[in-house]
């Protein structure tokens, strides 16, 4: 008899917060963790696949904050 998995294994997402928890209004996320509030709202409740779509949209934000920035 084999035993295996019933359900796909349970995914730990760890929170994106810098402890800075500051909203910057030029971009409407934060400043650390470039969530916005809604998403930081969210986040203890979202569903694996959604904590991963606010995930995927940061690399944008700090892109974005980049290019606006550079002096």
């Amino acid at each position: 008899m084999e035993v295996g998995l019933t359900h796909p294994p349970l995914r730990i997402f760890n929170s994106p917060c810098k402890s800075v928890c500051r909203i910057d209004d030029r971009f409407g996320w934060c400043a650390g963790c470039k969530r916005t509030k809604p998403e930081i709202k969210a986040w203890a409740s979202a569903s694996d696949s959604q904590k991963q779509a606010i995930l995927d949209r940061l690399p944008d934000r700090i892109a974005a904050e980049t290019a606006c920035c550079k002096v």
